[in-house]
């Protein structure tokens, strides 16, 4: 009798330890196909010493992303950026800015970055410590978007990347964030 339940153990030995490496190489494929690779890399929080990685925030939903400037005639954006965020956040948007000084309209610290967007504009979304968004220097993230799309031509453009995180669309600095086709494309991908 013990010979036969050896045998049976055994048997099911393979079979369990294929059913649990099918299971974690399938959750693995799972992870990477829920956060894209081009968004596996942190940054820092604007006027923090924290750092968020980019696929804590993608829930598989859409991500809008802004390159942003505090000293800029489209910077009043923020307030419809935060709007669009607060209209759509507990359907799965989220909202990230980049700023940037690659058009020379930073403010000259992250703690003024931070009063304008912060208490000037209110805004909740996430935002991120200076980076470059342009030309070789680019971050991870950006060289992706401008390979794929093209690069910012001026500040507060904003990329939508839809749920498979693999569709990018671009909308360039005069599109406004609410009542435009950038909002409605964010409610179809919703």
């Amino acid at each position: 009798m013990k010979r036969k339940t050896n045998t049976i153990k055994q048997l099911l030995a393979p079979s369990f330890l294929l059913a649990c490496t099918f299971t974690a190489s399938t959750h693995a494929a799972e992870e990477s196909a829920q956060c894209p690779s081009y968004l596996d890399h942190s940054f820092k929080k604007l006027h923090s010493t924290q750092t968020v990685n980019l696929c804590e925030l993608y829930t598989g939903k859409p991500l809008l992303i802004v390159n942003t400037a505090s000293h800029c005639g489209y910077t009043k954006q923020f307030g419809g950026l935060e709007k669009l965020y607060q209209s759509y956040k507990d359907q799965g948007l989220q909202v990230i800015g980049f700023a940037s000084d690659d058009f020379k309209q930073a403010a000259k610290s992250e703690m003024e970055a931070a009063t304008i967007c912060y208490k000037n504009y209110g805004v909740t979304f996430t935002m991120l410590a200076p980076t470059t968004v342009t030309g070789e220097k680019a971050n991870a993230v950006f060289s992706h978007l401008n390979a794929n799309t093209s690069a910012p031509s001026w500040n507060f453009n904003k990329y939508l990347i839809t749920k498979n995180g693999q569709n990018i669309e671009k909308f360039n600095s005069d599109v406004t964030p609410l009542a435009s086709d950038l909002e409605k494309k964010v409610q179809k991908a919703l």
